[in-house]
């Protein structure tokens, strides 16, 4: 994945001096009120989007990109305020996505890469994306021209770590955890927020606390490529799925989201695990046929030993199902422990 170009720099927002003094994480709720055309008083909060202050009314048209966005903003419980999803086709069926009824409420935008101007026809108050995984300077749709627009936007804090003049870097998990609480405080549920994140939390410190004993297993996540392999750094959700799990990723030292290695490091790695992530037109059997048939990965722990872990696209992007992604590759390496053959 390319490196984010530099953005012409713009003035902010204008933000009210009662809200910035509050300048944390989530920074002010209810700061003030706007009266739309109904003449009802829509709420305004001022929240960060990266590293940035950002006042927020809260939205009525929301449009989210990829299963991610969407899995946050219908975990909340807000499908009302959400107008619809573009969802590229690398994303499996929404039909088998726990909150199906509530993409069957909303209407379905596009399988294309986010672009301007779909969110202006659809006549979207909210754009929620990730930075150079929805939003980018080159296709022309960035937090920065959609303010010009009037149109909001927010990015997940995983992808913010490279984000121009306002970078902010997080675990991955703890991106997650931001994210709910920033959209909490953007729609008003702040408290839903707190009590969605802290049901996490307790779901990943069962994991933690049950993870195997000794030294990590080391884990190399395929997310495809033949000539190079496609696979995660240290800044995206896989990172923390096999950390939290008992493994290690073996290029989780590359500040990198998802990135490309040559065969050479892989096999210098010795991975005694491989995820397979499941997306797109080459199934999760095909990609673990290419790995096992691929000479240079011959003698490979994790190939000599098939000990192969498939995990789900909507898995691995951010999104609250980091959370069941994790519970089953915990699961899957106490197996592995158990019966090592």
């Amino acid at each position: 994945m390319s490196l984010p170009s530099p953005t012409t720099r713009t003035p902010r927002p204008t933000v009210p001096f009662a809200c910035a003094a509050l300048a944390l994480t989530v920074l002010s709720t209810a700061c003030g009120a706007r009266i739309e055309e109904d003449g009802t008083a829509a709420s305004t909060t001022t929240v960060l989007r990266c590293g940035e202050e950002v006042e927020y009314t809260t939205p009525r048209r929301a449009v989210a990109y990829e299963g991610g966005s969407a899995d946050k903003l219908f975990a909340l419980g807000l499908a009302d305020h959400v107008h619809g999803y573009v969802m590229p086709p690398a994303n499996p069926p929404v039909e088998e996505s726990p909150w199906a009824e509530d993409y069957a409420r909303v209407e379905f935008l596009g399988d294309d890469l986010l672009n301007r101007e779909l969110v202006v026809e659809a006549e979207a108050d909210l754009v929620v994306a990730g930075w150079r995984s929805g939003f980018s300077d080159e296709r022309g749709i960035t937090p920065r021209i959609l303010d010009g627009l009037g149109i909001q936007s927010f990015m997940h804090t995983e992808s913010c770590y490279n984000y121009p003049g306002f970078p902010e870097r997080e675990t991955p998990f703890e991106g997650l955890y931001t994210d709910l609480e920033r959209l909490g405080a953007i729609f008003g549920v702040p408290e839903r927020a707190e009590e969605l994140v802290e049901g996490y939390r307790e779901r990943v410190e069962r994991v933690v606390e049950q993870a195997p004993e000794g030294d990590p297993v080391s884990v190399f996540l395929y997310d495809s490529g033949t000539d190079q392999a496609f696979t995660a750094g240290s800044q995206v959700p896989p990172q923390d799925i096999i950390s939290h799990a008992g493994g290690e990723n073996v290029f989780g030292d590359l500040d990198e989201r998802w990135t490309r290695v040559g065969w050479e490091a892989v096999v210098d790695a010795d991975p005694e695990v491989i995820i397979v992530l499941d997306y797109g037109e080459q199934s999760a059997e095909d990609k673990i046929d290419f790995l096992t048939s691929f000479p240079a990965l011959a003698e490979v722990p994790a190939v000599v030993e098939e000990n192969f872990f498939v995990l789900d696209y909507n898995e691995g992007i951010s999104g609250p199902r980091n959370i069941d992604g994790l519970e089953r590759f915990a699961d899957y390496l106490r197996a592995l422990e158990e019966d090592p053959a």
